[in-house]
Parts: structure tokens; sequence; C-alpha cells
């Protein structure tokens, strides 16, 4: 147990002292955007355009893996939805960008640190694997949805440029072509340019998790309890289950089945809310399941790690 506090615990930790700082006003709220901005839209690209530059494509890019994981996280979508509209009886709007929190786990700024702690360094090729279409899947699924409901009736020819749209204004997406494109063409970058990209790389994690405490405090949970409570149910248990289902029956290796089970048991991430701002649907139950779901992730994630051989 002691060696599962040590793994999990220092993420957590970082996520309160930006949370503590923010909550006590040393962090004022235009410094955490600040800080998120640098994080999101320039460190964490970085991360991944660095990762997909030297990632071995053929041999990480598994169809067994992504079916076990977005099969999960599409059947968090669905529950989500399903639960939000008829046990809570949200509008259509609401209960997509509800079933989005259940769509979205925190693979990059849960899933990625607590993979390397638990596994290390060589666990990550196929986290990045999911993370390399995560945001893209995850986008392509909720704007789609959310198109589609807000047109009912109407014409849907100019859907796929709105969800192109959307989703090329993504840093986080760009990083993930651009590292592709790199890979692909084997282009080497100049050393210098290199050693200043890994400079980025090492702060865009701490950073991030020390911006991520300052957003949660500014969204802590206000009403909507029980709703918050199942769509965190979803992400949590009905997420990894079915992934782990999944990695079973498709025969997953080892360390892809442990890279997909975390990362499916990670909290909603911050995305979850910034898809319900982007539609002004449902941002309190969003907000309010990223903060509550990061923070009983530390028990569900030391839960996982427990039952992975």
């Amino acid at each position: 147990m002691s060696a599962l506090i040590q793994v999990v615990l220092p993420v957590f930790i970082v996520i309160a002292f930006g949370y503590g700082a923010a909550w006590r006003g040393w962090f004022k709220a235009e410094a955490v955007d600040a800080l998120m901005t640098f994080a999101q839209g320039f460190a964490i690209p970085m991360l991944l355009f660095r990762s997909m530059m030297n990632l071995d494509l053929a041999g990480s890019f598994d169809a067994a893996l992504w079916a076990s994981f977005y099969v999960g996280a599409l059947t968090g979508f669905g529950v989500g939805i399903l639960g939000a509209r008829f046990i809570f009886h949200r509008t259509w709007e609401e209960a997509i960008a509800i079933g989005f929190v259940g769509l979205f786990s925190n693979s990059l700024l849960l899933g990625l640190p607590i993979t390397e702690r638990a596994y290390g360094v060589d666990a990550l090729s196929a986290n990045f694997a999911i993370i390399a279409i995560h945001s893209p899947f995850c986008y392509a699924v909720g704007i789609t949805a959310m198109e589609i409901v807000k047109n009912r009736g109407g014409s849907i020819a100019q859907l796929p440029a709105k969800v192109l749209r959307a989703m090329f204004r993504n840093m986080l997406i760009i990083g993930i072509i651009c590292g592709v494109i790199v890979n692909l063409s084997g282009f080497t970058l100049p050393s210098a340019l290199t050693e200043a990209i890994d400079l980025m790389v090492r702060a865009a994690l701490p950073t991030a998790l020390f911006g991520l405490g300052g957003i949660l405090f500014r969204y802590r949970p206000d009403g909507d309890l029980p709703t918050v409570g199942f769509i965190i149910t979803v992400s949590l248990i009905v997420h990894p289950l079915v992934v782990w289902g999944m990695g079973k029956m498709l025969g997953l290796p080892l360390s892809s089945f442990r890279s997909a089970v975390v990362t499916s048991a990670m909290a909603p991430g911050v995305n979850a809310f910034l898809f319900a701002n982007m539609y002004g649907q449902a941002r309190r139950v969003a907000a309010s399941a990223v903060l509550l779901g990061t923070a009983v992730s530390i028990l569900t994630a030391s839960f996982w790690l427990v039952l992975l051989p």
C-alpha cells in the first residue's frame, strides 16, 4: 500500500498545491489562466509533438488497444447521455454535455504521470497511442452529437465543416498531427531545436498539474450533486470496467492492458468543462464532475492499480 501511495499521491499533491495557492489568493485567476495557456497551448502540445515524432507508429498503433479503450469511452458517453436524459430529465443538449464528461478521461495530466510512476517510462508507448487520437476522437464524437441535436430537423450539409473547424483549433491536435508528419517524413530536427523542445516538455506536466489545481478551485462544486455523482461513477467505474473486459477479450499484451485500464480510470479531464462551456450546456455539472472526480480518483486509481497484474 505504501508503494501505491508513492505512485498516486505525488500527482495529486501537485494539484493540491495549485488548488491551495488559488484558494489562499497567492495565485490569482489571471495567473492560473496564463499558466494553463502555456501548459495546454504550448508545453503539452510540445510533449505530444515530441512523443509522436519518436513513437514507433507501426508498433504502437494497435487496433485492439484502440478498440478496448474507445469502446469503453463510447459506452461512458452513451450511458451518460441516457442517464442524464431519462433519469435526471435534462434536455438533449445538456445530456450530450454530461455524456461528454463520461467520454473524456484525463489521459494527459493524470493518466501519463500515474502510468509512468507505476510502470516506468517504457510503459508509456500505449498511453501515447491512446492520446494520439484521444482529443480528435472525443471532440469529433461530442461535436457531431451536439450539432445533430442542435440542428434537429435542419440540414446536416454543414456539419462536417463545423466539426473539422472545432477540432483543428485545438493545439493538442495540432501538436499530434505535426509530430506524426515529422515521424513519417523521416526528417531529423536540428539538435538545438530538439533540446529547446525538451526544455518545454520537462515543464509540461508539473505546470499543467499545478494549473489544474487552480482551475478546479474556480469551478468548485455547486449543486446538481446526484447528476455529478452519476457521471463520476460512469467515468471512474463503468469506463474502466468495459476496457478491462474488452482488453481481456481481445488479448491485449500486459503493458497495453495496464495503460488502457489506468487511462480509462482517470477522472474527467478539464476538456469536459471546456466542451460544456463551448455550448453553454451543463457547465456546473461538468465543472463539479472534474473537481470531485479528480478527488475521488485518488482512491479509485489506487483500486485499479491493485487489481492490475
